[in-house]
């Protein structure tokens, strides 16, 4: 590139390197490994994914499959009921880990294991426990009543229900605790003056604490579900997808037709998540933009 001036011979314009300052040399070195890594490991895969469910005979193949249609049920069923109470309960049991009693200390220690503790170990012991014949909650009931205990995995509502039962005491530690946080930063002023008001703790509650927290808890609850729609480990750890593939949602669907060596389906099925993603993230996003 060249600086023309009026009447003047044509100058050419120094190097980009001598334009920059150190400092911004150093951010464009540092920045390149990680902007690498992420061409390499998040839109490399994502653009090989969207092209290989490219056609649209896969998508007819979705439609025609009832399985995808019990998968999105599923999905649903999951994001509506099993994220919002597990919402509702990290609520109520925030409020309960703030308190500044040394006991209640060393139980959130115990309470937030599960989260801290890897899935495969934690999930496949809750599927030993369910196990018909020699799972520990059989023996439990064989010890008191006599009788055999049910087959939990065995009914599709059933084992879908053990399914988020596991997913909520996996994850509630976590979200309990980014709760905890969002209580401990209210003034404590606040609430001194509504006990001397003669407030009750609902009331507390109602005209204090949800107006504090309600951003972070409407934002924490949309990305528990962003995260939910990744998740598989719940499901696919626990049942399998099944009996016959009932229990499964739109994340293991796609390993299902992995094992069924039908890459471009798999692609196709986890491509059909988006609808319920992109909605989320817009209203996450506009939530922490205001």
């Amino acid at each position: 590139m060249a600086i023309t001036l009026s009447g003047e011979q044509a100058i050419p314009a120094p190097p980009l390197s001598s334009r920059l300052t150190p400092a911004q040399v150093w951010g464009i070195a540092l920045l390149t490994p990680y902007l690498l890594v992420f061409l390499a490991f998040v839109v490399y895969p994502v653009g090989y994914g969207l092209w290989l469910a490219r056609a649209p005979s896969n998508y007819v193949a979705l439609y025609n499959d009832p399985i995808f249609a019990r998968a999105a049920v599923n999905t649903l069923i999951f994001l509506v009921i099993g994220i919002n109470i597990k919402m509702l309960i990290a609520l109520f049991l925030s409020g309960f880990f703030a308190q500044q009693r040394p006991w209640i200390r060393w139980l959130s220690v115990i309470f937030i294991l599960p989260w801290a503790v890897p899935s495969i170990p934690t999930i496949l012991s809750v599927r030993f426990m369910l196990n018909p014949e020699w799972g520990v909650i059989n023996h439990i009931i064989f010890s008191f009543t006599g009788d055999d205990g049910p087959n939990w995995l065995n009914d599709p509502t059933v084992a879908l229900t053990m399914a988020i039962g596991v997913h909520i005491w996996k994850s509630l530690p976590f979200w309990t605790l980014i709760l905890m946080t969002g209580r401990l930063a209210i003034s404590q002023d606040l609430f001194e003056a509504a006990e001397v008001d003669g407030a009750s703790w609902w009331q507390k509650f109602r005209f204090i604490t949800w107006p504090s927290m309600q951003t972070l808890y409407i934002t924490c609850t949309l990305l528990s579900m962003i995260w939910t729609l990744g998740d598989f480990n719940s499901v696919y750890l626990l049942t399998g997808g099944g009996p016959a593939d009932l229990t499964h949602v739109l994340s293991t669907l796609g390993i299902r037709y992995l094992r069924l060596d039908q890459l471009s389906l798999a692609m196709a099925s986890i491509v059909c998540a988006m609808p319920f993603v992109l909605p989320l993230v817009y209203f996450m996003m506009k939530r922490l933009s205001r």
